[in-house]
């Protein structure tokens, strides 16, 4: 039986969690909210056994739990229910305790649909292919005639074509250094790899000049405005840094959680306050 512990926690589960902003985002804004929610980072290792961590997700006193890279393919398997974006990306960012059972979603589909704003897309080119680039892939069904993918693991780039074609979109693998050849073309680039963490790294699709209707999405936030924002804006492209699909996927769970209206407000003060400080 269940012991009586109200539910107050929430962690970010990842390889990196401790090093992520989303405790230093989500902590300020719980405690606005005189909320006696605590977030937490939980440093769970890639190749780690995940049953340990499932047991502890069901643990009375958890709420709920972000998931990162690399373990949001793991949340979607590991869920007891989940949603229709996370059947079709293979991946969820979210799992909420309910009872005995974890219920996965998917809020950075939510958060990329909400920044590309519902454009429609001739051509993507996809630079990774993790769970950040199923979620993308995934806001873009129905969206985007074409898809090329690059990624360093042939399997996960096969596996995003695969995904791709199952909604209906035209798609095709290619290398690395190919894919700096098809970025001159697409209508939409999506970093989602980590290049542009360090202020030493280039544009994620290389030195080349974009489409003049591009638009360029960098999930990578960093200190720094990383190289690929910089790139777009040099060429004046529209572009989403790191910074705003991080408010926009925790804008997306306000619902989800049930938390109080103006939680939207603060996480939009604590996220200002967090990029000046970084």
């Amino acid at each position: 039986m269940e012991n009586q512990t109200p539910a107050h926690r929430l962690f970010l589960i990842g390889s990196e969690a401790s090093r992520a902003l989303s405790p230093g985002l989500w902590s300020p804004v719980l405690e606005q909210l005189g909320s006696s929610w605590t977030y937490e980072a939980w440093d769970v290792p890639a190749g780690q056994d995940m049953s340990g961590v499932r047991a502890a997700m069901l643990d009375a006193d958890v709420v709920a739990a972000n998931v990162t890279m690399p373990h949001k393919q793991w949340a979607a398997r590991t869920a007891d229910a989940a949603t229709e974006q996370v059947r079709l990306s293979g991946a969820s960012n979210l799992l909420v305790r309910d009872g005995r059972r974890l219920l996965a979603h998917n809020t950075d589909i939510t958060a990329v649909a909400e920044l590309l704003g519902g454009r429609h897309q001739r051509h993507a080119l996809m630079l990774g292919a993790g769970g950040a680039a199923r979620a993308a892939l995934v806001a873009l069904a129905g969206r985007a005639d074409r898809i090329t993918v690059a990624d360093k693991d042939p399997l996960a780039s096969q596996q995003l074509v695969d995904l791709a074609a199952s909604l209906g979109m035209e798609a095709a693998a290619v290398t690395w250094a190919e894919a700096r050849n098809h970025a001159p073309g697409a209508s939409l680039i999506v970093n989602a790899t980590p290049l542009g963490k360090s202020r030493d790294d280039e544009p994620a699709w290389g030195p080349a000049e974009l489409s003049p209707d591009a638009f360029v999405y960098d999930f990578v936030y960093a200190g720094h405005t990383t190289a690929t924002i910089a790139g777009a804006r040099a060429q004046g492209l529209p572009c989403a840094d790191g910074w705003d699909h991080l408010r926009a996927q925790a804008a997306a769970m306000i619902p989800i959680l049930g938390l109080a209206p103006e939680t939207g407000v603060l996480l939009g003060r604590a996220l200002t306050d967090l990029r000046v400080g970084n």
